[in-house]
């Protein structure tokens, strides 16, 4: 164990160990060695026992990470802009994949109201029962004009006309790890050593593999020996799933990554894979599973090129600070000056989302659509979809 990262509580390792146990019946039924995806599937969503489908507190202070709704209302509001704009040209219908705590939606919804540009319904699909009753309870304290146009999905509707929110969605969506050796590509696993402790292991890539990465790895002849990075085959699969549903509107992706050519430049060595515990980043994928977030950064070129298979559009991609101040978000701080009380915390808040040393280059914002004119609000300045 990671001596130092804090020891959960005697009821959450209990909980980790019985998953644990699932993951090592799961290597025995494959021969002894699961890919590093199936891993990090069972970690996340195994039922009732992974990160995001058992019970720990995940978002905020007491949880793992805070996302940009938690840092600012400014982030909603603003995304909000954007939103109407979409919603004026479709049916009035919102889906949020992964609303998290709920203050995204309860931003947009707010914003909206403001602007008398409330859409007929929002929805939301969430796979973790502790983050949904989260949401839940958040939405029985808001206005019942707002309320009454939430509800929950349990799987993704036939067909949509609207918009649809990912906010740091895909980089929780399982990876295959992948290492070149001897001008070859090596696909990372997991096996149990004589004493029962989960370890890497590394196995020829399969020629399926060896091929969808020939197709998004530019130049894999510049990759030495020990170069490591990442493949997302379904946040690929995801993203083109619901490019098929999206009848007219937009799809928006929120999340941090990189272009194809950033994703894999060869002074990118060691990968992109994360572990996050109690506001802490490490690269132990083992460290009591089930109690931490495992995620990749996302390579946008690949959900760029996911989305035209599927037939859609790419409306625009950009980095998260300039996707805010096209949507307004320094003229929302000014509004907020009206009450002193909150100018000095908005602004350290802002700092945080628009600043390059934090979330303003880091995280990035694509669009994909269909039946819309470019471009969008939120790329009218700053747009790097040649990037792609």
């Amino acid at each position: 164990m990671n001596a130092s990262l804090p020891e959960p509580s005697a009821l959450a390792q209990s909980a980790s160990r019985a998953l644990k146990v699932r993951i090592a019946e799961r290597i025995g039924k494959r021969r002894g060695w699961i890919p590093f995806s199936e891993y990090m599937q069972l970690a996340l969503y195994e039922p009732g026992l992974g990160y995001y489908t058992g019970g720990a507190a995940k978002l905020g202070v007491a949880g793992d990470f805070v996302t940009a709704p938690e840092i600012s209302a400014l982030f909603g509001q603003a995304l909000a802009h954007q939103v109407e704009e979409v919603l004026a040209a479709t049916r009035s219908e919102i889906l949020e994949v992964g609303a998290g705590s709920g203050q995204l939606a309860l931003q947009i919804l707010g914003e909206l109201a403001r602007r008398d540009a409330l859409p007929e319904h929002y929805r939301i699909l969430e796979v973790s029962p502790e983050l949904r009753e989260r949401q839940a309870q958040l939405f029985k304290a808001a206005p019942p004009d707002w309320a009454r146009r939430v509800s929950w999905l349990d799987e993704l509707p036939e067909s949509l006309s609207g918009v649809i929110i990912a906010n740091e969605v895909l980089d929780a969506m399982p990876a295959e790890i992948v290492v070149r050796s001897a001008g070859h590509w090596l696909v990372r696993g997991v096996v149990l050593d004589p004493e029962g402790q989960l370890g890497y292991q590394d196995r020829s890539a399969s020629a399926e593999l060896a091929a969808a990465l020939r197709a998004r790895v530019p130049g894999p002849g510049q990759l030495g020996d020990g170069y490591t990075t990442e493949l997302n085959e379904t946040a690929q699969g995801f993203v083109a799933t619901l490019a098929k549903k999206l009848e007219h509107g937009a799809m928006i992706l929120i999340d941090y990554g990189f272009p194809a050519a950033e994703y894999y430049h060869p002074e990118r060595r060691q990968g992109t894979f994360m572990a996050h515990y109690r506001h802490r980043a490490h690269d132990d994928p083992f460290f009591w599973p089930g109690l931490q977030d495992l995620t990749t950064h996302v390579d946008f070129s690949a959900l760029a090129a996911a989305a035209r298979a599927a037939q859609a559009d790419v409306l625009g991609y950009t980095s998260q600070s300039h996707f805010l101040l096209n949507c307004g978000i320094l003229e929302l701080l000014e509004g907020s000056a009206e009450d002193p009380s909150k100018w000095l915390p908005q602004t350290n808040a802002l700092q945080r989302l628009l600043s390059e040393a934090e979330m303003g280059e880091l995280y990035k914002v694509l669009a994909v659509g269909r039946g819309l004119s470019q471009p969008l609000l939120g790329f009218a300045r700053g747009d790097r979809g040649s990037a792609l």
